[in-house]
């Protein structure tokens, strides 16, 4: 179905912002676990059915003191809905033609749901909307999954013809993404003495996945390293000088192989090497959440300490001004290549695989992982790229 461009302007354009969220209460952290260990795209399991819910209540007890240590919930709404608020207030400036622009939140294992969020957006009357991954680097176990959940969901309640959707899946290389995170290591050096700065390791830590996923040709391990490299590119022209750096891996689950070395592991060796100072950066989130305030803050700094080695967290992005207009700049350039052929403003973001210039999907999102025998990825990628039309 064709919208007219009359019915398009009298509606706005939504910007549904994905994530995997987190309970917000300690009351919601135990079907926050059910609903993860039940994504067949993030943790495949044998009979997953039956070994989901057992897991789910067996992890919930640790789990819940976890987010009791942190404040008793996750503050990853929040922080996407400060996000998307001054997001879509540069975007009304930076895209005219296609505002106003109204930011939802859909996330994958709490409130609000992907189906809220959709029947939220019929009541609103939105006929156009740009589906925006908030993992910079695409993985089909957290994009690919929030993806798949959008199309099941969009089929479920009958909307197939009602919203014209457009994808951003992934931005690793993003000049003011890169920018945002250079800027925030470099306040994390600059309270160290001039002379040891440039020598501090910096230890840049992604959540970890699956082995399984990995080797079906998942594309999440090149695009971190990618980000990392361009973010060691950049750091010098901040601080006049390299830091030696590794990318590791955290958040790990189970007995079976995942991606490393472990960011905890790394952290061992950085001492038995002699270090007594490292940074450590979350590459792979853009906002605080249990990954950073647990792991990072708490465990890994207590473990690096009781070793004799100071261990910097460097914050998230959080509300870094340079971070809300990389988001703003990203949805800007891609609603102008959607909708006008804008072929110059793709070619200064550093977006890897590029937009297919008047299409809702970049060159990369077309092309499933080798290995992939996921039916409902192949469905959801032919509904994205063909089955939602354009009005240029």
């Amino acid at each position: 179905m064709k919208l007219s461009a009359t019915a398009l302007s009298k509606s706005p354009t939504a910007v549904v912002m994905m994530n995997m969220g987190g309970p917000a209460t300690l009351n919601n952290v135990h079907s926050f676990l059910s609903n993860l260990f039940h994504d067949k795209d993030l943790i495949p399991l044998p009979f997953q059915s039956i070994l989901a819910p057992r897991i789910a209540s067996r992890r919930t007890p640790k789990i819940k003191q976890q987010y009791k240590e942190i404040g008793g919930g996750s503050p990853i709404l929040k922080w996407t809905q400060l996000q998307g608020d001054a997001m879509v207030k540069l975007l009304d400036e930076l895209s005219p033609s296609t505002a106003p622009h109204k930011p939802y939140i859909a996330f994958r294992y709490v409130d609000p749901l992907t189906k809220d969020t959709l029947l939220q957006m019929k009541q609103d009357g939105v006929k156009r909307a740009v589906a925006f991954t908030q993992y910079p680097q695409y993985s089909c176990s957290t994009t690919g999954s929030s993806l798949n959940e959008l199309y099941k969901q969009i089929h479920a309640l009958g909307i197939e013809n009602d919203i014209n959707w457009s994808i951003i899946d992934r931005w690793p290389n993003h000049p003011l993404l890169v920018q945002a995170f250079a800027q925030n290591i470099t306040k994390s050096l600059e309270k160290y003495d001039a002379e040891e700065r440039k020598n501090i390791p910096i230890l840049f830590s992604a959540h970890s996945l699956p082995m399984s996923i990995v080797n079906r040709g998942d594309p999440y391990p090149a695009e971190v390293a990618s980000t990392v490299q361009a973010v060691v590119s950049h750091l010098p022209t901040l601080t006049g000088h390299s830091n030696p750096h590794r990318l590791t891996w955290q958040s790990q689950v189970g007995p079976s192989a995942w991606l490393g070395q472990q960011t905890s592991d790394a952290i061992q060796g950085l001492r038995k090497l002699g270090y007594t100072k490292a940074l450590v950066v979350p590459i792979a989130f853009t906002s605080d959440h249990i990954e950073t305030l647990y792991e990072l803050d708490l465990e890994c700094v207590k473990e690096a300490e009781e070793i004799g080695l100071h261990l910097e967290r460097v914050e998230s992005l959080n509300d870094n001004p340079t971070f809300i207009r990389a988001i703003a700049d990203l949805t800007a350039e891609h609603l102008g290549s959607v909708y006008h052929n804008k072929q110059s403003d793709i070619r200064q973001t550093g977006y890897v695989g590029g937009w297919q210039v008047g299409q809702p999907t970049s060159t990369q999102f077309g092309l499933r992982c080798p290995g992939c025998t996921n039916d409902v990825c192949l469905k959801q990628k032919d509904f994205f790229n063909q089955g939602a039309t354009r009005v240029i």
